[in-house]
């Protein structure tokens, strides 16, 4: 009789059990899908926004390129068209019967407009790959860019090199010539700075270049929010070219806030190096 009443006793106990345990398993196996499913949907949104920004590197990157090709083209529509044809001007098929000094004066006029269109061109030419950069290297254009932003008397600029023993390859060089440039750009143009100072060195595989500036600058919070909007046009610039070096860089506010900071993180152990 006794063992009757236990055995009455436990079978419901064990029964509620048994469904607790089965209603726990089951929630536990719906929240894990649920979970999954947001984990999926959370990854989904994250690959959407990073093709998103790829989209808006890519026509940043687009965008330069064609700029630079149309200011190419106006420079030689605009300064050395009109300098080649008044040249054939004073070299026309009527010079021949013209008097010894008029064409002595005229072919002197024309070698000196060459002369002019020879000078334009070159200058053009220096500015998409500038010869100081080609002949000596990043350091040296570096000190050059940075001597003749001193001379100014408007803001104290100075470049320092630490481990330069090797030349990078020349389009890498050119990258990260082009990203110091549009960020002295910046700087110049919208900080206030009293002073720039640009430092370079190696550690390990990586090829570094920091640049600190004392006036109003960003963090990399607004570096990434800007790359996301439809402003900031140089600072995209800046990070398409730095994709293309495979390099990181990093906007800061130095910890003592009487400064900011980037750095520009470049892989160097696939690249060959050249003396």
């Amino acid at each position: 009789m006794i063992l009757l009443q236990v055995q009455s006793t436990t079978q419901p106990i064990l029964l509620f059990g048994t469904m607790g345990m089965l209603a726990l398993a089951i929630g536990l196996i719906v929240f894990i899908i649920f979970h999954q499913r947001r984990v999926i949907r959370y990854q989904s949104q994250l690959q959407e926004m990073e093709e998103e920004q790829q989209k808006i590197l890519l026509n940043a990157s687009i965008r330069w390129q064609e700029e630079e090709r149309q200011r190419i083209a106006a420079d030689l529509h605009d300064d050395a068209g009109p300098l080649l044809a008044t040249a054939r001007l004073y070299l026309n098929e009527n010079l021949v019967h013209q008097d010894i000094n008029t064409q002595l004066q005229s072919i002197y006029n024309a070698k000196q407009i060459i002369d002019d269109t020879i000078q334009l061109i070159r200058n053009i030419s220096h500015s998409l790959m500038p010869p100081t950069l080609k002949n000596f290297g990043l350091e040296s254009a570096v000190n050059d860019l940075f001597q003749k932003i001193s001379g100014s008397g408007v803001v104290n600029a100075s470049s320092r090199f630490h481990d330069y023993r090797q030349r990078l390859r020349p389009e890498q060089e050119l990258l990260i010539f082009r990203v110091i440039q549009e960020l002295v750009n910046n700087i110049l143009k919208h900080s206030g700075s009293s002073f720039i100072h640009v430092t370079q060195n190696y550690n390990e595989d990586k090829f570094f270049i920091r640049l600190h500036h004392d006036g109003r600058g960003i963090t990399q919070a607004d570096f990434e929010r800007l790359n996301k909007s439809a402003l900031g046009l140089g600072l995209k610039n800046i990070q398409s070219r730095a994709k293309v070096l495979q390099a990181k860089i990093e906007f800061e506010r130095d910890p003592s806030e009487t400064y900011f900071k980037v750095t520009l993180e470049v892989p160097i152990e696939d690249y060959e190096m050249s003396n």
